[in-house]
């Protein structure tokens, strides 16, 4: 999936003037809704069939700091095991290319009826997006 850049906002800092720590999961949940988006998912179709996304765990590790006006690539790459669960692991660099956070999720589809995670989400992922591709299918 191709690399999302984001700008910092006023609203993204904390008292000490870097970002805090929501906003890092606000860029790496952007860059998923936006990687689904290219990848072609129509999420209006997907709830039609049933089925929407979860996100059952999510880490983050600081490793640098970013502040106001810095600009941020967040880069996504999808690891599916076969089983109910996949995974996401992001990376957010500052524009001088510094890493300064890795955020990793464990997702799922959740059966909107049964409210259980459907097996082999990577099926339901690959039926209904133009570009699968974009989602490492």
């Amino acid at each position: 999936m191709d690399p999302i850049t984001l700008t910092v906002r006023a609203d993204d800092l904390d008292t000490n003037g870097h970002v805090r720590g929501p906003a890092y999961l606000a860029y790496a949940d952007h860059a998923r809704w936006a990687g689904l988006a290219a990848a072609g998912v129509d999420l209006t179709a997907l709830r039609e069939h049933g089925v929407g996304p979860v996100n059952l765990t999510t880490t983050i590790r600081h490793l640098g700091e970013l502040r106001a006006l810095d600009t941020v690539t967040v880069t996504s790459a999808y690891e599916w095991s076969g089983g109910k669960t996949s995974s996401i692991r992001q990376q957010l660099h500052r524009a001088d290319g510094l890493l300064v956070a890795e955020v990793t999720s464990v997702c799922g589809l959740l059966d909107l009826a049964e409210r259980r995670l459907v097996p082999r989400p990577e099926e339901h992922w690959r039926a209904h997006a133009t570009e699968p591709g974009l989602l490492g299918l």
